[in-house]
């Protein structure tokens, strides 16, 4: 009997030995091969994959910058500064420009006059050098020419010619690889001597360059010059000479 029992047991190990076996071998079969398929390589959509940079704001670009307006030190008449803006003195300031002499004060107003070329064509720096000479412009260490009262270069600067456009200076060292698209003559109000004759002066440099280039001839409000606006420019002057 008790030989029995023990092949009784004996058979029942070796099939829970090969129940666990052939179990094991079942689960690595299926970890090798599942049934559920491979997951596949997911495609990124082209409408959320793109990286949208932000909209930058390019800046304006232009050909040549405007000639901005000017301002001059109460100090010195033959030292003109360009500046984006005609910038108010402090208050300081001012209350010590009244305690000066008259013929130190600061400008208050301008006359300017703008030769602007033809859409497309420019003056050419070795055609304006002697232009500017012959109706007795001064080059000055500023960068512009000066007309002063006496044409010979000496005495107070009646008015100026200045490039158009910024920096609104010349290179005389290299006039002639220069060109610009126009030209400014201005004086400051209250000039020095006769403001009347100085605009006379001015007005007749204004023609003859113009004449010289094909130039039109602009206020200060860029329009074309007329007649009547000739007329106010006087008046103004006039109001500076009273």
């Amino acid at each position: 009997m008790a030989e029995e029992l023990r092949w009784a047991l004996i058979v029942i190990s070796v099939f829970v030995i090969g129940g666990l076996l052939i179990h094991g071998l079942w689960s690595v079969r299926k970890k090798d091969s599942p049934d559920t398929p491979s997951v596949e390589r997911v495609e990124p959509n082209e409408t959320t994959s793109e990286v949208q940079e932000p909209a930058t704001a390019k800046p304006q670009e232009r050909d040549e910058p405007e000639f901005g307006d000017l301002s001059f030190s109460a100090e010195s008449h033959d030292e003109p500064a360009v500046s984006e803006q005609v910038v108010e003195e402090p208050e300081a300031k001012q209350q010590e420009t009244e305690e000066e002499p008259a013929d130190a004060q600061a400008p208050t107003d301008f006359i300017i006059v703008h030769l602007q070329m033809p859409e497309g064509l420019t003056m050419d720096g070795s055609q304006l050098l002697p232009a500017v000479n012959m109706l007795g412009f001064k080059y000055s260490e500023e960068g512009f020419f000066n007309r002063h009262l006496d044409p010979a270069g000496t005495g107070p600067v009646l008015f100026r010619l200045v490039n158009m456009y910024n920096p609104g200076t010349f290179d005389i060292d290299n006039m002639e690889q220069f060109s610009t698209a126009g030209v400014s003559l201005f004086m400051t109000l209250p000039c020095d001597g006769d403001g009347l004759s100085a605009f006379n002066m001015l007005h007749s440099a204004a023609k003859k360059l113009a004449d010289e280039f094909g130039a039109t001839i602009l206020d200060s409000n860029r329009e074309e010059m007329t007649v009547e606006s000739v007329r106010e420019y006087v008046e103004k002057v006039r109001s500076f000479s009273s």
